[in-house]
């Protein structure tokens, strides 16, 4: 119970602070380590394939893995001294959810608009999307901050507090001062693995081959919580009976995306929040299709969007609730356990 409470306050502080700028972020801290470790990864494989993916699952090792072990090493400060522990746990948690970040930058972009400054709308926009924003008209501007409020739902929310509650089931079945990774340390790591995809997954020149790794590793950390949110987000409207089915055909539509997870989470999104996502953009230039998902539905709009962050907001609080009675049965079966083992 105190875990799941531990988790669901850092929900609470990131929806009601998100990142304040002026304070160190992890993940800054993960970035300035991938960028001092590339260099001279780069500099030791030269233009060599087999080399560069040897030298990003280096990388990746170091990061994920030391990203873990930070986060252990505060959750037991908090056993150790709570006083100074707890609030440290708490506020790393938090710092591993982007509730109110995403809904901030979004929001930032749909006020541009609302002033009638499209310049202003796709620089704002330009920060949170990877594809080219110059030019991109009113309906662009709004269907790029839909997608992307769909997609980085689960990369930035979803799929961290889905961790921290596998930590804190592992910690209902093993007890907490068994030294078994918690909520921080699982969150850490796929924190970890993000920003390594963010930073060096890109299909080109020798990232092709030293961002393999971490990439591989977010698709793979990101896998279940993008199909659970697909099967979840209907119950966040209020079409429990249609989680089975509208989830099904979620992964139908999203198989037709080249990332095995962001075109689930849109697609779900485009599906409970009735809005018509995909279509062709471009990267440096490049026109590439994205398919057509929640097609016959009105195009996003203002509306459309904020329906969409509400989502997440609901599904957020539905699996805090959710997740409660599998905690504490968890902890259950440990006591049971050990008051059977002690028995005999």
């Amino acid at each position: 119970m105190g875990t799941w409470l531990l988790v669901a306050l850092a929900c609470g502080l990131d929806r009601l602070v998100g990142d304040p700028r002026r304070w160190l972020h992890p993940v800054q801290v993960m970035g300035w380590v991938i960028t001092g470790l590339r260099s001279p990864a780069e500099t030791w494989a030269g233009d060599r394939p087999a080399a560069l993916r040897l030298g990003g699952v280096l990388i990746t090792l170091l990061l994920v893995g030391g990203s873990a072990a930070a986060g252990l090493a505060v959750e037991h400060l908090a056993f150790a001294l709570p006083l100074l522990g707890l609030p440290l746990l708490l506020i790393g948690l938090a710092s591993a959810l982007a509730g109110h970040s995403l809904e901030q930058a979004v929001e930032s972009v749909l006020a541009g608009l609302s002033d009638g400054d499209l310049e202003q709308a796709r620089e704002r926009l330009g920060w949170i999307v990877g594809r080219d924003v110059d030019g991109l008209t009113e309906s662009a501007i709004l269907r790029a901050a839909a997608e992307t409020a769909a997609e980085n739902a689960v990369d930035g929310l979803f799929s961290p507090l889905l961790w921290m509650l596998v930590g804190a089931g592992i910690w209902a079945s093993l007890g907490v001062a068994d030294g078994a990774p918690g909520p921080l340390s699982l969150a850490w790591a796929f924190k970890a693995a993000s920003t390594l995809d963010s930073m060096l997954g890109y299909r080109r020149g020798r990232l092709r081959w030293l961002g393999t790794a971490g990439a591989r590793l977010d698709d793979l950390l990101t896998w279940f919580p993008a199909r659970l949110v697909a099967f979840t987000l209907p119950a966040a409207v209020g079409r429990l009976w249609q989680g089975l089915e509208l989830g099904r055909e979620a992964l139908r539509l999203g198989r037709a995306d080249p990332s095995p997870n962001a075109g689930v989470s849109m697609a779900a999104f485009a599906l409970a929040g009735q809005v018509q996502l995909g279509g062709v953009n471009h990267y440096g230039g490049v026109a590439r299709a994205k398919p057509i998902l929640g097609e016959g539905y009105s195009a996003a709009d203002p509306a459309a969007v904020a329906r969409i962050m509400k989502l997440s907001a609901r599904l957020e609080g539905l699996w805090l609730v959710l997740s409660l009675p599998i905690l504490l049965g968890l902890s259950q079966m440990r006591g049971l356990a050990g008051w059977a083992g002690g028995s005999q």
